[in-house]
């Protein structure tokens, strides 16, 4: 039988998780498109410095999909955040690398990203959404405008308390062909989990790329965050994240994967209320899509290094737990 085809969009953290269970599956026909719009921490050196596109999220996707026989020593240097040194500190070994590949094959980090796949067996397609230079800008409910990815990411204390009502790229950005290819091809299409409107989203706003997901056979699985996160999501439910989706898709995903465990590691939630974050309600009922509830937290807590400056999720989904879960709904349904 034919491989199933599946597209992962997004970027960060949450795509990480997810691919690093799916790429277990030998059954699987796996790509990753991922967003090309981060300008905080690393990033912003790789973009003022070297004059070259984020690097972090392929970087998380490469490591995510590194084959089985491939060195564990090659995953854990690309993964390596180097403290010390001046201009490099906070900098991972995987992004240095890339950027001087892409040197070395005389600026076409799409060469460079590739070859970076082949050092590490990847398995499956690793897609940039675009290769345009572009940067992402919110508009909230209040009027204000903000540009950068980062500073979305991380909004102030009162910026955060208002709804972002549309989010942009600037200037107007291509899509990368391999990208359109993947989606038309897809048996499923899964968006998320991540920061919704800073990993997610905004490969949706490139241009084209919406349309073709409305127009894709492909089914469409959303797979809802764990917590709702403060200057993006603030008092979501889950309906507040389907209705979203819609708006910027033009689809309503078919399915929605939802966590329902209510144990988690002690005194986490507290910390996360601390941040005023807080679970995501399931509101789904009687919605018209298929909710799908499992137990997909992971029992393990987040440790950043020192030298890591972004703020980062402390719980997260468990990679094993959401690939089972995808592809049982690939098993019984698609």
């Amino acid at each position: 039988m034919r491989r199933k085809r599946v597209v992962v969009i997004g970027g960060g953290t949450g795509t990480y998780t997810i691919l690093t269970g799916l790429k277990d599956y030998s059954n699987l026909d796996l790509s990753v498109i991922v967003s090309m719009m981060d300008d905080g921490g690393s990033n912003r050196v790789i973009r003022d410095e070297f004059g070259l596109l984020p690097t972090s999220d392929i970087r998380q996707c490469i490591v995510a999909l590194a084959g089985g026989d491939s060195d564990e020593t090659l995953r854990k240097l690309f993964t390596y955040r180097y403290e010390q040194g001046v201009g490099i500190s906070g900098m991972t070994f995987g992004n240095l690398f890339m950027a001087a590949l892409t040197d070395i094959y005389n600026g076409d980090q799409k060469k460079a990203i590739e070859e970076t796949c082949e050092v590490l067996g990847v398995k499956g397609r690793v897609i940039p959404i675009t290769f345009d230079k572009v940067h992402l800008m919110a508009t909230y409910a209040n009027g204000k405008q903000v540009l950068g990815e980062h500073d979305i990411d991380e909004p102030t204390l009162e910026q955060g308390k208002y709804r972002i009502t549309s989010l942009s790229v600037i200037p107007d950005a291509k899509v990368n062909p391999d990208a359109t290819t993947a989606i038309k091809s897809a048996d499923l299409i899964i968006l998320g989990p991540g920061d919704f409107y800073t990993s997610v989203i905004p490969n949706i706003v490139i241009n084209n790329v919406a349309g073709e997901i409305t127009k894709a056979k492909g089914k469409l699985l959303f797979v809802m965050n764990l917590m709702t996160k403060f200057g993006q999501t603030t008092g979501f439910k889950a309906s507040d994240f389907i209705s979203e989706v819609k708006k910027y898709v033009g689809r309503t995903p078919d399915y929605c994967l939802i966590n329902n465990a209510d144990k988690f590691p002690k005194g986490i939630l507290k910390k996360y209320k601390a941040e005023q974050a807080e679970l995501v309600e399931n509101d789904l009922n009687g919605s018209g899509i298929k909710v799908i509830k499992r137990n997909l937290v992971s029992s393990k807590v987040y440790i950043k290094p020192k030298s890591d400056k972004i703020i980062r999720s402390l719980i997260r989904h468990d990679s094993n737990k959401l690939a089972k879960a995808v592809v049982d709904l690939l098993t019984s349904s698609i």
